[in-house]
């Protein structure tokens, strides 16, 4: 059975930091690439940053310099280090392999 498990999502100041992780179980993690994507109601859900199996990664404009997605395959594990947050990066964050999502974590960025 396929599953993805986010954490690490909270409320947050501008300019702060979070890491958000996902734990991953049922696929062949070590050769999958893998994404994380953002919701907000109303509106598509975004791709933000995508990693593929050797390591090497993707980011969509609007986070370059300021997110970093890493993975450990010894872990099954995919991350997201997100710095200098802004308000417009609010957002539910999902994990996905690109063929099933997590029920992601809530990041809210207000003072």
């Amino acid at each position: 059975q396929v599953q993805f498990v986010e954490s690490g999502g909270g409320l947050v100041q501008p300019g702060g930091s979070l890491r958000l992780s996902c734990a991953a179980s049922g696929i062949n993690f070590s050769r999958a690439k893998m994404g994380w994507y953002r919701q907000v109601p109303g509106k598509e859900r975004e791709l933000v940053a995508f990693i593929r199996a050797p390591g090497s990664t993707i980011y969509v404009d609007s986070v370059k310099g300021r997110f970093t997605i890493s993975r450990d395959n010894a872990k099954s594990m995919v991350y997201l280090q997100m710095n200098n947050l802004k308000p417009e990066d609010t957002a539910v964050y999902q994990c996905t392999n690109f063929e099933a999502w997590g029920q992601g974590t809530q990041v809210t960025v207000s003072s």
